[in-house]
């Protein structure tokens, strides 16, 4: 992951990665591209989402910006990391310790990027489209900030 990716989206990804786990126990997505104007999202999936679906996403993720939960990151030994996270896409040459940030008490997952202080801090979030393609399911979104 670039270090200089926009910390808004990239905390917005979190939120959304957190959100798709929680409804739909699919994981965070194995494929992102994060930039301040629009991002996506892909998971592994079985099928298209309905709309319902999609609103149910848009509004959860709104909820948790509206929340206005606190954005951390601690360090934690990987051995127990390794029990708490997926560790897989981790680069070769960790080292012995690994950041987790944390979106409140809402998500938390290894990350070494940037993200904002708090979730009030980054607007509205927008699902703009979304398809599903060979069990690739691609959520496209934005910010209004």
């Amino acid at each position: 992951m670039k270090k200089s990716i926009d910390p808004g989206m990239h905390s917005a990804e979190h939120i959304l990665n957190g959100t798709m786990d929680q409804l739909f126990n699919c994981g965070r997505c194995f494929s992102a591209h994060i930039e301040r104007k629009k991002s996506k999202c892909d998971y592994h999936f079985t099928r298209a989402l309905t709309p319902e679906e999609l609103i149910q996403i848009e509004s959860q993720v709104n909820r948790v910006i509206r929340a206005n939960m606190k954005v951390t990151d601690t360090c934690i030994p990987m051995a127990e990391a390794d029990k708490r996270f997926n560790l897989s896409r981790l680069p070769d040459g960790r080292s012995d310790e690994i950041r987790i940030v944390s979106i409140g008490d809402y998500d938390a997952c290894p990350c070494i990027g940037t993200h904002v202080s708090e979730t009030s801090e980054l607007g509205t979030f927008r699902i703009t489209t979304s398809d599903f393609k060979d069990g690739v399911l691609r959520i496209r979104f934005k910010l209004n900030r």
